[in-house]
């Protein structure tokens, strides 16, 4: 009885060894993937041709993102601006000089849960990775 015991233990713990580096490299491609594409929205956005980040171009991301395993409706996006105008409103770009914001969230889905199996504390199932930048507005009006 004592050896089926250690068995158990023993594949438990080498099953975790094995796939634990696994799902960490998955979460550190997914932040990859948010910070890049934060990166291109506040380039395209903050252009001298935009000025904003409006909804077409979060549909855009989102689609991208879906076709790299994201389910859409779970990202969130912020758009911020250093001056507090609204910087998704197409009809009122925002300045040269002022700085737009973006801040991109995701949910973790559970990634955790075999670290609560072996009685590693995670992060809380309503924790979010994120991505964030901001970059000068380059439109002149």
């Amino acid at each position: 009885m004592k050896q089926i015991l250690v068995f158990v233990l023993f594949a438990g713990m080498l099953c975790w060894f094995m796939f634990a580096p696994v799902y960490k490299h998955v979460i550190i491609v997914r932040q990859a993937f948010l910070q890049k594409e934060v990166d291109y929205l506040l380039e395209v956005g903050a252009s001298g041709m935009y000025g904003y980040i409006d909804q077409t171009m979060l549909i855009a991301s989102r689609e991208r993102l879906e076709e790299r395993g994201f389910e859409p409706e779970d990202l969130l996006y912020d758009v911020t601006t250093t001056s507090g105008v609204d910087g998704m409103d197409a009809s009122e770009p925002v300045p040269r000089g002022t700085g737009i914001g973006l801040k991109m969230t995701y949910p973790y889905h559970r990634m955790f849960v075999i670290d609560r199996l072996i009685g590693i504390t995670g992060p809380p199932t309503s924790a979010r990775m994120g991505a964030s930048g901001m970059k000068m507005s380059e439109y002149v009006p």
